[in-house]
Order: structure tokens, then C-alpha cells, then sequence
């Protein structure tokens, strides 16, 4: 938890809010990825993404 409010406080001081939604979007795509790698019927949609 402690990486998580370093973090902000980086993007905070550095004025770097503007990548905030960018490792949002990937913690989530990567999330989403890891959570379907052993279904197959959802891998078709997974890849139409990309």
C-alpha cells in the first residue's frame, strides 16, 4: 500500500496527473488478462481489443 501512495505523491509534486489514468487503464487490462488467461470462449473478445 505504501508503493500505491508513493505513487501519488510522485504524480502529485511532479505534476505528472495526467498518468494517472494511463496506469489505471493498464493495471486494468492487465488485470483483465491475467483474470481470463485459462477461459478460452472469452479470449476472442480479450483480442479484438488490441
Amino acid at each position: 500500500m505504501s508503493f500505491i501512495s508513493e505513487l501519488w505523491q510522485f504524480l502529485k509534486v511532479r505534476k505528472k496527473l495526467w498518468l494517472a489514468p494511463i496506469i489505471a487503464f493498464s493495471l486494468i487490462i492487465g488485470g483483465l488478462l491475467i483474470f481470463v488467461q485459462g477461459q478460452p470462449i472469452i479470449a476472442p473478445f480479450i483480442y479484438t481489443i488490441f
